[in-house]
């Protein structure tokens, strides 16, 4: 069955070369759904963000754009607003029909650490064409916080997939009559629309907004970091914030969601006509996300938000998003939640892993 590869498949691509690195590959790498990639020991300051092109090779379009070069082995900080280029351990060399896209991981995006995968020859990123063989780079662009990295840190990951296996309105109304995805009426258009929560029950605190002037950030530190040195409390007792531009919100949303075993998903942009703002940095959702075999209630996403060009009111309820679902080619033999270390399971309104809870 056509579809995203499990963390079975993923550990036969392990085993047949299909997937290499430098150092072995730990199984605390392997999701249900994705591998985490990791940073190797060096890290280029670039001008600026690009893609290699068409025939053209990373390494090449470093040379022409490299600042200077910045030694991860005994962990070094990237700087807030500056743009990074680091070789990942991890290199593929892709079956024809296998292709493979990449994403933030959960708690990367929550830290407003904008980081891509750019591959040689590559026209997009975080696309990776099937048949691919070659390097891995993680393209890097703190924008909210300077952070502390090391060798071996997993910022992205990368989702594997035989064909097309996205599921269209038709079936996603279908599985959600047989599985609820969310808890109540779904908003079904070109995937499954999720709103925002702004009235948050006992309690006017909504959000979190990141502040402009803090320190840096050790990424290896975990319930670490008081939140009030780094984050703005965001309150409404009026179901409604004003977003500012340049800001970066965390946010959540006002539905459960529920990742069925035989399902993956990723977090799209909504239209960019309902407002100048973009969700989302960190867009994979494993299967079993918020599932429970008892008939749980789900788990609400985290929206990462970012305002853009104008002030903007964002309103409860406001659909801000929608969730893509795909089928798995086989059902993963570990889930998310269940016997690995999942940080966000059952989540709320909830900081990355690094900060005490609030």
């Amino acid at each position: 069955m056509s579809g995203v590869l499990p963390n079975q498949h993923i550990t036969a691509m392990i085993a047949q070369g299909q997937i290499a690195s430098t150092r072995p590959i730990s199984a605390a790498q392997i999701q249900p759904a994705s591998l985490d990639l990791r940073l190797g020991t060096m890290a280029y300051r670039v001008r600026a963000s690009f893609l290699a092109g068409h025939g053209e090779r990373v390494s090449d379009r470093i040379a022409a754009f490299e600042m200077h070069r910045v030694d991860l082995s005994d962990g070094a900080v990237l700087e807030k607003g500056c743009v990074y280029v680091v070789p990942l351990m991890e290199s593929l060399a892709l079956p024809e029909g296998i292709q493979a896209v990449a994403n933030a991981k959960s708690s990367t995006g929550r830290l407003d650490l904008l980081t891509r995968l750019i591959t040689d020859g590559g026209t997009e990123f975080d696309r990776i064409a099937p048949g691919y063989a070659g390097p891995l780079y993680a393209e890097i662009c703190p924008r909210s916080f300077s952070v502390l990295v090391r060798p071996g840190m997993r910022l992205n990951q990368i989702r594997f997939g035989d064909g097309q296996a996205v599921l269209d309105d038709n079936a996603l109304r279908a599985l959600h009559a047989q599985t609820p995805l969310v808890d109540g009426a779904p908003v079904i258009d070109d995937g499954l629309g999720f709103s925002v929560d702004l009235r948050l029950p006992d309690t006017t605190l909504v959000g979190y907004r990141a502040k402009p002037h803090t320190g840096v950030i050790d990424l290896d530190l975990i319930n670490h970091y008081a939140p009030a040195a780094y984050w703005e409390e965001v309150h409404s007792d009026n179901g409604q914030i004003i977003l500012d531009p340049g800001a970066f919100y965390i946010l959540v949303s006002r539905e459960a969601v529920t990742i069925p075993p035989e399902y993956a998903a990723e977090m799209a942009p909504y239209l960019a006509m309902v407002g100048e703002f973009r969700v989302h940095y960190a867009g994979f959702f494993d299967p079993g996300f918020g599932h429970d075999a008892a008939g749980g209630a789900g788990s609400r996403g985290v929206l990462e938000v970012r305002c853009h060009e104008a002030p903007f009111v964002l309103e409860h309820g406001q659909v801000v998003g929608r969730l893509v679902y795909e089928h798995m080619s086989e059902t993963p033999t570990q889930l998310y939640g269940v016997g690995i270390a999942s940080n966000y399971q059952g989540q709320g309104l909830k900081l990355s892993k690094h900060f005490k809870p609030a």
